[in-house]
């Protein structure tokens, strides 16, 4: 298998060095280069008398390159991710969160190769990339490195602010992983050879692979109004349509009212890989998928700020996988869904059916570069009982020779639930500090 990925990497090279002659401009000094360096620093707090908290801290390097336009249109990237904890974890596995970087001291990899054409309303790209942009198939970048897809990805721009797009995922690399793998977060840790932590990890070793993932939608974004229609074959797990909106209504005050409104539909039949291998989520077995879900915001934008009142709700299916869980290959236990009363720890996808509603309110100052959220969030589950959950986010983006400098510190507070939600259904605090230097 990896013979035909280093031969094609070689005719990829060889592509891009023999038009370099035929370039619109210069290939290279056209090009562009950026990244980012990060100190993370995460402590998983728990009130358990039998967990032991958890810590890891990692410093990280992510370059990002891109070559100048040849042959009207194509263009080369690539990108290469790094961390390191430099020795800092502990001897003990379960003292370690393994979410950062995974139970090693180090990762490297390759999260972007691609070619890439673009002419006018067409844009084509093919190979490792970054999917930033998708709600159920994005970054998850709440690490030191994001996931990326192996993928082939077509888009045409009609009208400005609508696009339509066409992707074909093939394989992913989760956050901890060194390279890409047919699986997703449903595998468990280490399934043929990979590296994923902090996953869902249900399926048992022997499940067979995820064959990929067909996504086709459209955007649409004008003055207030932000819309968008997708559908997922998530191949062996869920068919999904997803749709999403929110507008904003300028009154001309400062003060403007936005609502917004999801709705998603999950199905699939009895050859889904969960019913094939007996896997239980939530400990409900189903002999096939449905999942519903709906979601809600009113809210009001103010000077500086904002303030939502967010619901979701996950219906209840019986005879459904997990009782109706809504199946999320590439989020699920990243808490990185789209969902509005998702909070940092988790939320329904991890939490499974029922209902939740959340209060946010974020707030500028100084010219924006100090940023501050708090929210409030509570569950009311069938399986994982009833819990609630405060959070804390402040950002602070210096200035002058500084510029580019990020300090944030992320916390939150979980408590309540049953079954085991948190370590012995004791509170579990969460702390998250990232410095983030983008050159």
């Amino acid at each position: 298998m990896l013979k035909p990925r280093a031969l094609a990497a070689a005719m990829f090279c060889l592509f891009a060095a023999s038009t370099a002659a035929h370039a619109d401009g210069d290939i290279f000094s056209d090009g562009h280069v950026d990244g980012d360096l990060r100190l993370y620093n995460y402590s998983r707090l728990y009130a358990s008398k039998t967990v032991p908290n958890a810590n890891a801290f990692a410093i990280g390097a992510l370059v990002n390159a891109q070559t100048g336009t040849f042959l009207t249109g194509f263009s080369v990237g690539a990108s290469f991710a790094t961390a390191s904890a430099l020795g800092t974890h502990s001897d003990t596995p379960a003292k370690i969160d393994t979410t950062l970087t995974g139970p090693n001291n180090s990762i490297g990899a390759f999260t972007q190769a691609y070619l890439q054409y673009q002419h006018g309303i067409f844009l084509f790209r093919g190979g490792y990339q970054y999917l930033a942009d998708d709600p159920w198939m994005g970054n998850n970048d709440a690490r030191v490195i994001p996931s990326s897809y192996n993928a082939l990805k077509v888009q045409a721009t009609p009208l400005t602010g609508w696009n339509l797009f066409a992707v074909r995922e093939y394989s992913w690399k989760s956050r901890t992983s060194n390279g890409m793998y047919p699986d997703n977060l449903y595998y468990p840790s280490k399934y043929d050879g990979d590296s994923m932590y902090g996953n869902n990890g249900s399926l048992p070793l022997h499940a067979r692979s995820a064959p990929g993932t067909w996504e086709g939608g459209t955007t649409y974004v004008h003055g207030g109004l932000n819309a968008q229609l997708r559908y997922y074959d998530f191949m062996h797990f869920a068919h999904s349509t997803f749709a999403m909106g929110s507008y904003v209504y300028d009154t001309g005050s400062g003060f403007n009212p936005a609502v917004g409104a999801q709705y998603l539909a999950q199905n699939y039949g009895a050859d889904n890989r969960f019913t094939e291998t007996g896997t239980k989520l939530f400990g409900v077995a189903g002999d096939h998928v449905k999942s519903r879900v709906i979601g809600g915001d009113v809210g009001v934008v103010i000077p500086n700020g904002r303030f939502d009142i967010l619901y979701n709700k996950v219906a209840h299916e019986a005879g459904a996988v997990g009782g109706g869980a809504l199946i999320s290959p590439f989020t699920s236990n990243y808490a990185s869904d789209p969902l509005y009363t998702t909070s940092m720890i988790r939320g329904l996808i991890e939490s499974g059916p029922g209902h939740a509603w959340k209060g946010k309110f974020t707030y500028d100052l100084f010219d924006k570069k100090l940023e501050l959220t708090t929210a409030y969030a509570k569950y009311f589950t069938y399986y994982r009982g009833t819990s609630h959950d405060l959070y804390l986010d402040v950002i602070y983006h210096l200035d002058g020779a500084l510029k580019g400098l990020t300090l944030r510190n992320r916390w939150e507070l979980s408590n309540g639930g049953v079954n085991n939600l948190n370590p012995t259904n004791k509170t579990f605090v969460y702390n998250r500090l990232m410095v983030d230097y983008k050159f």
